[in-house]
């Protein structure tokens, strides 16, 4: 039985036009993501043979190709939700996400701070890869990392609540390879809501990374 499922879209495909056309958000969807829901699925079982059986020889493989399936699903997962056809702007506290702006304001000086960085992440990843907005539990402040291909070059531990997706399957049909204008373009139907809301959560967690001694 699989143990990840495909979630189905929060709108339908041509929400998010004109940032991003209905015809990749069909493939991005229906084909990426879910070939990597089903390569979790498959990894978790040929783990288990091997178990089974005792056969290791495959095993540094099957754990890279797991990392790799399971972060895909997760980021594109978290990618649906944080993108909304009347998002985009700047987190206010009006809009009832003060807390957020403040988090934003103090760990990159400004919005303004925040957005140059976190554009500047996504846009110059080297081949395949993400641009990343994170809370750090540690220091309980908010962190960009610029993670390669799904799982790569990231602290361990930090929550991500805002994703941009930097792979040319998010973009090539429409923006071909101008990623830097994807990018651009991708603040404009930012959903604020689901970033607080994600925020919040993260943030009120007991658990620590590092147990007290």
């Amino acid at each position: 039985m699989s143990v990840y499922t495909l979630p189905e879209l929060p709108y339908d495909y041509s929400a998010l036009a004109p940032v991003i056309s209905p015809e990749i958000i069909e493939l991005h969807h229906d084909k990426h993501h879910a070939a990597y829901v089903k390569g979790a699925n498959d990894t978790l079982e040929q783990l288990a043979e091997a178990r089974d059986k005792e056969t290791w020889g495959s095993i540094n493989g099957l754990e890279k190709n797991l990392a790799f399936h399971l972060s895909g699903h997760i980021l594109h997962s978290i990618y649906w939700h944080n993108m909304t056809g009347d998002g985009g702007g700047e987190p206010l506290a009006a809009d009832g996400v003060g807390d957020l702006a403040d988090a934003i304001a103090e760990s990159f000086g400004s919005f303004a701070g925040l957005k140059a960085q976190l554009t500047k992440a996504a846009a110059t990843t080297q081949g395949s890869g993400w641009g990343v907005l994170a809370h750090e539990p540690l220091s309980g402040r908010l962190i960009v990392e610029q993670i390669y291909d799904h799982q790569g070059n990231v602290g361990q531990g930090s929550t991500p609540i805002l994703v941009f997706d930097a792979w040319e399957h998010a973009f090539y049909l429409q923006y071909k390879n101008q990623k830097v204008d994807f990018i651009d373009a991708m603040w404009a139907v930012v959903n604020w809501q689901d970033v607080a809301r994600r925020y919040e959560a993260a943030r009120s967690r007991t658990d620590t990374l590092l147990l007290a001694p």
